[in-house]
């Protein structure tokens, strides 16, 4: 395990955050986005971040970041936006959220703006307040919040956009459209993928969000091959060779090293450390969807012999 543990469960959320922080911002809160000056350069404060985050429950989430930003009006020099990707209900956080905002604004005593991406599946869980009252005393902060199940019902306007987000948000919403499907999946990977060439992405764009698309998206091995070899049909069509075998190889292993490193991650959560040999199993599997079924399996479990079950169905 490394010294930093949130850094092992960052998803490509976090590189296409970082990649398109301004497109992010345009994307989902436009309000913000007009009042921050972007001829000045924004700054990341993970680390910064993790000394004020580092001893909070992970595993819920897809992402957080802690950015530096100008506003346009000049009535303060800086001051800071959190931002929380958030993969699955928790029912603390609206609390968590509140806890996170005064302990960056008691770090730096600057405003802190903060702002949430929900994933999950229950359309009804939307917590954007915080409320306690009491003796008199009383705490409400109140935090925007975007729900990209919404986005269902609006394709269309994704599919016109170049925002590199309506990308993103596509393939979140293909990914659980799909989800009993493996055939169609393969299909909409194809189509998301190919859209990127179609809307005239540079290649280290392509690459960014095909790996973010690649990572939501997994195929059991059999599909995954078909879907390399369409892929790299249709690259030969356009002349194009964006996605080399090199990096196609290096994707499929950051996607394979990513979901062993939250594995390892939860099993020391909710089991402890002596999780050792255990992994040693783990780790020798190749199938993205059967560590991705393990990595979920994590979450429901109530031992480890039921947690094997998953992936030795047979073991008596």
């Amino acid at each position: 395990m490394t010294d930093n543990p949130q850094t092992k469960f960052d998803s490509p959320w976090k590189d296409v955050l970082e990649r398109y922080f301004e497109d992010f911002m345009l994307f989902f809160f436009p309000q913000a986005h007009g009042r921050i000056d972007w001829t000045k350069k924004h700054e990341f404060l993970d680390k910064e971040l993790l000394s004020v985050v580092g001893d909070a429950e992970i595993g819920t989430r897809f992402a957080d970041k802690l950015v530096k930003i100008y506003r346009i009006s000049g009535q303060e020099n800086w001051i800071l936006i959190h931002v929380e990707i958030q993969s699955q209900e928790e029912s603390n956080f609206a609390s968590r959220m509140y806890t996170y905002n005064y302990r960056i604004y008691d770090k730096y005593q600057k405003f802190v703006v903060s702002l949430a991406v929900l994933g999950d599946e229950n359309p009804s869980w939307r917590p954007s307040q915080f409320n306690s009252q009491l003796f008199g005393c009383r705490v409400n902060f109140r935090f925007p919040v975007i729900k990209l199940l919404d986005y269902e019902q609006r394709l269309s306007e994704l599919e016109q956009s170049r925002n590199p987000f309506a990308t993103v948000v596509m393939a979140h919403l293909q990914a659980k459209a799909t989800a009993s499907s493996r055939v169609n999946r393969k299909q909409q990977k194809l189509i998301l993928v190919k859209r990127l060439y179609d809307l005239g992405f540079e290649r280290d764009s392509i690459i960014i969000l095909f790996k973010f698309i690649d990572w939501m998206m997994t195929l059991p091995s059999d599909l995954a091959w078909e879907f390399w070899q369409e892929y790299s049909s249709f690259e030969e069509s356009r002349r194009m060779q964006y996605v080399t075998s090199v990096e196609r190889i290096g994707i499929e292993k950051g996607v394979r090293q990513g979901l062993l490193e939250a594995i390892e991650l939860g099993l020391e959560l909710k089991f402890g450390v002596d999780t050792l040999s255990l992994m040693s199993e783990i780790s020798q599997i190749d199938d993205i969807e059967q560590l991705r079924a393990i990595k979920e399996g994590i979450k429901t479990v109530i031992s480890i012999e039921e947690l094997q079950q998953i992936y030795q169905p047979n073991l008596s």
